[in-house]
Formats: C-alpha cells, sequence, structure tokens
C-alpha cells in the first residue's frame, strides 16, 4: 500500500494525496450539501417563516464563530488526520439520528437547530486542521492551481445541490438524501483513513491553549494588512448572510417562483462559480491579488442584489445569480494565496481560527437579521401598500415583494462597503509584502 501511494504521489507531481482528499471531501461536502439543502426546503414549506429557516443556519454557525478561536490553538497541537476523522464521524452520526426521528415521525425544527449547532461545533475544530492539512500536502508553487482547484468543487457542489437534491426529493423522499450523504461522507472516512498520509508540520508546538490563542491575535494585530482584509470580508460575510436569509423566503413566495425558481437561482450561481473556477484554475497568477478581491466583490454587490430587488421572473433572477458569482473564484483564489504566502505553515492553525472567529461572526448575526427584517419590517411594509403604488411597482406585490425590498437595501449596502475598504492602504501593503 505504502508503494502504491508513493508511485501515485510521483505520477501526480507531489499532489496524489492532495487530489485524493480534495475529490473525496468533496464528494462528502455534495452529500451534506444536499441535506441541508432538503431541510431547508422541509422547514419553509413547514413553517413559512424566513426567520425560522435562517435559524438553522445561525444554529451552525454559532458555535464557529464563539469557540473557532480556540479550536486553532487545539489543531496546531493535535494530529490533523485524526482530528478529520473524528469530526467528519460525529456528522455522520447526528446525520443518522436524523434519520430516526424523521422516519419515527416526530422530527421538528428545533432538533435541528441542536443538530446543526452540534455540527457547527464540530466544524469549528475540523477547518483549521483540514486548512493547515492542505498546506502540508499541497508544494508552495501550486498554491494559486489548488485555490483554482478547491473553488471549482465548491462551485459544482453548489450547482449540483439543487438540482439532484430537488430531484431525489420529488422521486424518493427526504429518507433517500440522507441515505446519500451517508454514503459520501463513507467514500471519504475510508479514504482518508487508509489511503491518505498527511505530513507531520506546521503543529508540532505544545504552548498552553491560552498562550496559543493569544497568539495567533497577536500576530493579526501586529499584521495590519491581514486584519484588515479579515474586517472586509466580515462586513461582506453580514451582508451576504442577510441575502441568504431573504433568498428561500423571496422565491419559495413569488407566484413566479417555487421550488424550481430556487434550485434554478442556485444552479446559475453554481454555473458561474464553476467557470469563474475553471478559469482560475487554468490562469496565470494576477500582479494585484488585492485588485482582483476588491474589484470582484464590488462587482459582485453591485450586480445580483439588485437582479433580484427589481426582477420579476426566472431569467432575470438566474442573470442575476449568475453574474454576482462570476469572480468570487478569482477573489477566493488571491485570498487563499495571500493568506498561505503571508502566514507561517507554524501560525496557520492558531491565525486561522482567529481568522474564522472575526471573519465568520457577522454570518449568524446577518441571518437572524436577514430572516428578521423579511419577516418584521419589509413583508408587513409591503402589505401596507396600496395596489399601485410607487413601491409596489418597482418591487412586486404579495408575499416575497419584502425581501426584494431588503435585496435593494443590501445592494446599495454591499457597493458602499466596497468602496470603502478598497481604500483601506493597510490591505494595499499587502503587495508589498508577498
Amino acid at each position: 500500500m505504502i508503494e502504491l501511494l508513493n508511485k501515485t504521489e510521483k505520477m501526480f507531481g507531489g499532489l496524489g494525496s492532495f487530489l485524493l482528499l480534495w475529490i473525496t471531501q468533496s464528494f462528502s461536502a455534495f452529500g451534506s450539501a444536499m441535506t441541508s439543502f432538503a431541510f431547508v426546503i422541509w422547514s419553509y414549506e413547514k413553517q413559512g417563516s424566513a426567520l425560522t429557516t435562517a435559524l438553522l443556519s445561525i444554529c451552525s454557525y454559532a458555535p464557529y464563530v464563539i469557540l473557532s478561536i480556540f479550536a486553532g490553538a487545539l489543531s496546531d497541537r493535535w494530529n490533523k488526520k485524526i482530528t478529520m476523522l473524528i469530526c467528519d464521524s460525529f456528522a455522520a452520526v447526528t446525520t443518522v439520528f436524523v434519520f430516526v426521528l424523521l422516519r419515527m415521525g416526530v422530527l421538528e425544527i428545533w432538533h435541528l437547530y441542536i443538530l446543526n449547532g452540534l455540527n457547527g461545533l464540530m466544524n469549528t475544530v475540523q477547518q483549521p486542521s483540514s486548512d493547515v492539512a492542505v498546506s502540508l500536502l499541497v508544494p508552495k508553487k501550486y498554491y494559486h492551481r489548488i485555490s483554482g482547484m478547491r473553488a471549482f468543487s465548491n462551485s459544482l457542489v453548489t450547482v449540483l445541490t439543487p438540482i439532484c437534491a430537488a430531484a431525489i426529493l420529488s422521486f424518493a423522499g427526504i429518507e433517500a438524501v440522507i441515505f446519500f450523504d451517508l454514503f459520501t461522507f463513507s467514500a471519504a472516512f475510508l479514504s482518508l483513513a487508509f489511503l491518505i498520509r498527511i505530513p507531520s508540520g506546521g503543529g508540532e508546538e505544545r504552548e498552553p491553549v491560552m498562550k496559543a490563542v493569544r497568539s495567533g491575535l497577536e500576530y493579526l494585530r501586529n499584521n495590519r494588512g491581514i486584519l484588515d482584509l479579515i474586517l472586509f470580508l466580515a462586513a461582506v460575510n453580514f451582508i451576504a448572510s442577510m441575502y441568504e436569509a431573504a433568498l428561500p423566503a423571496m422565491l419559495l413566495s413569488r407566484e413566479e417562483g417555487g421550488r424550481t425558481a430556487l434550485g434554478l437561482v442556485n444552479m446559475c450561481a453554481g454555473l458561474a462559480n464553476v467557470a469563474g473556477s475553471i478559469l482560475v484554475s487554468f490562469s496565470q497568477p494576477p500582479k494585484s491579488r488585492i485588485k482582483v478581491i476588491c474589484n470582484g466583490l464590488l462587482f459582485s454587490m453591485g450586480t445580483e442584489n439588485f437582479f433580484l430587488a427589481f426582477g420579476k421572473s426566472i431569467p432575470v433572477w438566474c442573470s442575476g445569480a449568475f453574474l454576482g458569482w462570476l469572480f468570487i473564484p478569482f477573489m477566493n483564489a488571491s485570498m487563499d494565496v495571500v493568506f498561505r504566502e503571508t502566514i507561517p505553515v507554524s501560525m496557520q492553525g492558531r491565525v486561522y481560527s482567529a481568522r474564522n472567529t472575526l471573519q465568520f461572526f457577522t454570518i449568524p448575526l446577518g441571518y437572524f437579521m436577514g430572516g428578521f427584517l423579511t419577516d418584521c419590517l419589509f413583508e408587513p411594509m409591503m402589505r401596507r401598500m396600496e395596489p399601485g403604488s410607487f413601491m409596489v411597482r418597482i418591487f412586486g406585490e404579495g408575499k416575497g415583494s419584502g425581501a426584494a425590498v431588503l435585496f435593494f437595501f443590501l445592494a446599495c449596502t454591499g457597493v458602499l462597503v466596497c468602496l470603502i475598504f478598497r481604500r483601506d492602504r493597510h490591505i494595499w501593503n499587502l503587495e508589498k509584502k508577498r
């Protein structure tokens, strides 16, 4: 077996282990994404509330945000492979538990809240281990390429998830979606356990946990460009999570919408990601990664939300989704390379976890605000509007029109945030350090 692994590594230029890890983990992520998509539809059709559905994501992200800063310090001390195996196994157990409750006919939305919270806790520990494992498996000269490849797999998952989940839901039910999720987990688990060797390194220090946490925060304090870049993404994540919270509410409620509309919009976003990821994977590294990051986010914020706000048909919504996500892979690849080239491997677990806390703490807040503003402010506001009024002519009428108003607000806010951070000199100074 060891001899076969060595031959595989040579065949793929030292990327054999990474390729196997990338393919199997992406396959597992596909199964998990299908289950999450199925339960979003299940919860909204059961409750009819954007906030209730958004709480599924809030419960997933809350432990991730709160505990992530400690998880990186622990990740730097623990074996990366064992950590990933344990976290994946725990997630599979929670999926089995959901299946049992579903078969018994007693599954409630609050069960999903608890289980999503537990899965979020496991993801908190797994994420920094996975990020450092990639750095250990991949030679530095391939960072740009593997960033594009990872973006491609994430995009492919985005494309296939709504199509496959909706098809399986329609023909075989939610139980079949869960079975597929468990199958993908098994493939990823067995591959990681028996076929992938992750080198030691980048995390062998045994300093106390709190000292390790402080060292991660200290690194960010002393590297203002990285810190400001993280805060930029935190602001964007706040806006993007409000978008995610309101999207199912608008598309599932509109007369022109429904499951098909939600699936098609998500599919177009994924297709844009796939197209962008392929271009990134085969393109030369850009001269200015900071320019790619800033301009990519500005274009995204200035297109998709406006199309969703003013559009009243599936083609318009799909066009907005495609334009809004086309350049995100370029942004993600540049961001990934900036972090990997700037932050020493020995510090990455701690710094990535501090980054995760700062960058992602806005996501549960955004999901809550998106659901709250849709249910409690914009939808009631649009219901009070007179037929034929200016707001009704622009954003439509009936349920879902309030979410359209929210998308207009998000578009304006997103463009403003991008323009403000684009002028941050500390972010641009990162170009000089590379």
